[in-house]
């Protein structure tokens, strides 16, 4: 498989803890798991210490292989004699004096070291004393502190972004959480998280569940219930919530689903011979979690503790974070679900303005917008392509923008649907952004009227949306459009914190943080939008991107 990066998210600043926590491996941690994963107690500790020593060894196996190739010409054991004629020679019959012989080159000896008279002007050094580091060495008086230097090495200053990317490579995924400091336009790698399976979508969220804490020394109990995490949805029907302040993770905070009834199938051989076909069968539907690939998450910052998911099984899920997910019964399962689509449910997302409203996209070629309460009572859009992305306009109560297959973006408003699939459904304006898919869509929530589309045409465009209208449209102009040279891209996301700071991500597996303002023309447009939301916008140099590349620079371009 290619190294590609599929999705990304921001994290704000000041959110994340100074000084983030080292996973502990005990037996409180073990039997938490065991409760999540509803496995026996022993197989729980022999996969936790499997992954365990897999975590540690990331980055070791370059040396590891040196080592072993270097010292794969003195393992003896592993000689092969390829005279087929060795074997007869050694069963012959010795002569009587041959060890006589041999006796004179004391060959019983051979390896034993001998002593030997120091000569020379170091004679008078009776011998040499190893230490094995330099805290037990009395002659190195300037002692470090390994545990200072890795705290230093770890800690995130309140002006630094995290940004968490989604990566596959070489058939490993993993979460890298990347820091970015926009003062010294810097980049690296804080730490990693491994996955067992590919994602698709991660959704940030700073709220703690009741039962995800697993040290209750590190809560700060003047922020109750506040946190750093980030939901992860997979191939895997589970939703996996990670804590992004604890290093060296083996396994999740909090986990959303029945790993026990929803683990991969074996697959089944059909036929006889050599040649069988395999086949998996379908999983069971059930309203209490999903049972096929969870494709987009949306948290609820009006009422943190719901999440909403979007799933391949054609379902939609809120889930209450506050539940105990180790009981057992209907309560620990999803708290609704929702089945208004016919095919794999694309995206989902909050109206941050109407907390309790949905937006949904689907493969059925249709985005509907209902209310959590009364779902049964929503509204629909008939848009002609597989969507891509959705995003309510956090300018309007009422208006969003739907990204598609075929590149094009729409822009509608709900109170202008029809509840029913046989009425028409005519959008404010339409954009041919790309040519291919647009797989990447956001809305700035710093300016109004600006949003950033990317696509499978290398792409990212930055595009302003005015209020005044033409021919009954609004009037649309394209910014900017640039290749940031990170393949078909999959994720194009605003800052929290900057109003014209972008995350783009690829199937070149890159990560680069672009800052548009450092274009002349972007500066021009959006500079009047800039004042209006009372925003200063930093006068910069330069390309503008940030960037780390991937060890894997020739990766391929998978759709």
């Amino acid at each position: 498989m290619s190294s590609l990066i599929s999705c990304t998210a921001w994290v704000r600043r000041g959110v994340s803890a100074q000084h983030p926590q080292k996973y502990n491996l005990d037996e409180k941690e073990i039997e938490r798991v065991s409760a999540f994963t509803r496995t026996k107690l022993e197989d729980v500790k022999a996969q936790m210490e499997e992954a365990q020593k897999a975590a540690q060894s990331m980055g070791r196996g370059l040396e590891a292989d040196e080592t072993n190739e270097a010292g794969s010409d003195d393992d003896e054991s592993a000689w092969v004699d390829e005279d087929d004629d060795a074997m007869d020679e050694d069963s012959k019959p010795k002569p009587e004096n041959q060890d006589d012989d041999l006796a004179q080159y004391n060959l019983d000896d051979y390896d034993k070291e001998s002593a030997s008279i120091a000569t020379g002007p170091f004679s008078n050094i009776k011998g040499l004393t190893y230490y094995k580091d330099d805290e037990e060495d009395p002659y190195i008086t300037l002692k470090e502190d390994d545990e200072e230097l890795e705290r230093e090495e770890l800690e995130i200053r309140p002006s630094d972004n995290l940004v968490v990317t989604a990566k596959t490579e070489d058939d490993i995924s993993k979460l890298e959480v990347y820091v970015y400091d926009e003062t010294e336009e810097n980049l690296y790698v804080h730490h990693d998280i491994l996955l067992p399976t590919f994602p698709l979508c991660l959704e940030w969220l700073d709220f703690r569940a009741a039962s995800s804490s697993r040290d209750t020394d590190m809560v700060d109990d003047s922020k109750p219930q506040f946190g750093n995490y980030i939901a992860v949805g997979t191939f895997d029907p589970d939703i996996e919530i990670w804590s992004l302040d604890t290093v060296e993770s083996v396994f999740p905070d909090f986990i959303l689903g029945r790993p026990d009834k929803t683990a991969a199938h074996v697959p089944e051989a059909l036929g006889t011979g050599k040649k069988k076909k395999k086949k998996t069968k379908a999983r069971l539907t059930s309203a209490q979690y999903h049972v096929d690939a969870v494709l987009s998450l949306s948290w609820n910052r009006a009422h943190r503790n719901l999440l909403a998911s979007a799933s391949a099984d054609k379902t939609v899920k809120l889930w209450d974070l506050n539940r105990d997910p180790t009981g057992n019964g209907d309560e620990n399962g999803a708290l609704r679900s929702f089945d208004v689509h016919s095919d794999k449910v694309q995206a989902v997302q909050w109206n941050e303005k109407e907390p309790t409203v949905l937006l949904t996209g689907s493969y059925d070629r249709t985005v509907r917008t209902f209310d959590s309460r009364a779902p049964d009572a929503g509204l629909v859009a008939v848009v002609g392509s597989d969507v891509e992305a959705i995003r309510w306009d956090p300018w309007e109560n009422h208006g969003f923008y739907v990204s598609l297959e075929n590149g094009i973006v729409l822009n509608f408003d709900a109170r202008t649907l029809p509840s029913s699939t046989n009425a028409p459904s005519q959008s404010r304006f339409m954009l041919a952004a790309h040519d291919g898919a647009a797989s990447a869509l956001d809305v700035n929530p710093h300016i109004r009227g600006c949003i950033v589309t990317g696509g499978t045409d290398k792409m990212v465009k930055l595009w302003n949306v005015n209020n005044q209208v033409k021919d009954g449209k609004k009037d649309v102009s394209l910014a900017i459009s640039r290749d940031l040279e990170v393949g078909k891209v999959f994720s194009a996301t605003f800052s929290p914190d900057d109003p014209l700071t972008i995350a783009v991500a690829g199937s070149k597996a890159k990560l680069q943080i672009w800052d548009a303002s450092t274009n002349g023309g972007v500066r021009k447009t959006f500079e009047s939008k800039i004042r209006e939301s009372g925003r200063e916008l930093k006068t910069k140099t330069g390309g503008g991107v940030v960037g780390l590349a991937s060890d894997d620079e020739e990766s391929g371009e998978e759709d």
